[in-house]
């Protein structure tokens, strides 16, 4: 698989992108950016210095992937979403004097394998998306989200659970704490806030 770049995209020279993966108009990734192979990073994306991404993963147009996060292998990050690096986010130290990137302390968002970010959610580092988790768009995620979570709102709370197709899943009836994917089949166990999927 070839690796598309387009002449309107800046890939600093020090970054690696993995074969298949596609750089589309106007994205930016920063020194020392690792992307896995068949990445997509739409138009205006941007990712910072350092940023490890997985492979598969995708990034819509105008997504901004801020240092020092950490994506998994089929991460989905939707357009205009923003993963944050700042917890106490200022422009200038109590003396009034600007900011420099010595002069704080850059904190990571890390979503695992598979989980996707809506369009226009904001996840606040530091904070973690489990797997297969699904954040709604327009979303503010502020705690950890356990692996197949659905959530939504400000401050994002859970409302749900999805499977690996990202449909909601169905509490079985007659079987408290069984959860199954309408689209697959999937079965998943819910115990004590957690879902795991059966084999």
């Amino acid at each position: 698989m070839s690796t598309v770049i387009q002449s309107t995209a800046q890939v600093d020279p020090t970054a690696r992108v993995g074969d298949g993966s596609a750089v589309w108009e106007l994205a930016q990734i920063r020194e020392e950016a690792v992307l896995g192979r068949g990445c997509v990073v739409g138009r205006g994306a941007y990712v910072g210095p350092g940023v490890r991404i997985g492979d598969n993963v995708k990034l819509q147009n105008y997504a901004l992937v801020y240092e020092p996060a950490e994506l998994g292998d089929g991460v989905f990050v939707g357009p205009a979403a923003v993963l944050t690096n700042d917890y106490y986010p200022r422009a200038v130290d109590p003396a009034g004097r600007l900011k420099r990137g010595g002069d704080w302390q850059p904190v990571a968002v890390r979503v695992a394998e598979g989980a996707s970010l809506g369009a226009r959610s904001v996840c606040v580092a530091p904070v973690s998306v489990g797997r297969w988790a699904l954040v709604a768009a327009g979303a503010v995620v502020t705690r950890d989200v356990p692996d197949f979570a659905l959530v939504a709102g400000v401050p994002a709370r859970r409302i749900g659970w999805v499977g690996r197709a990202g449909v909601r899943l169905v509490e079985r009836q007659g079987e408290p704490g069984v959860w199954e994917c309408p689209e697959t089949g999937a079965l998943h166990d819910e115990k004590e806030g957690e879902l795991t999927e059966r084999p």
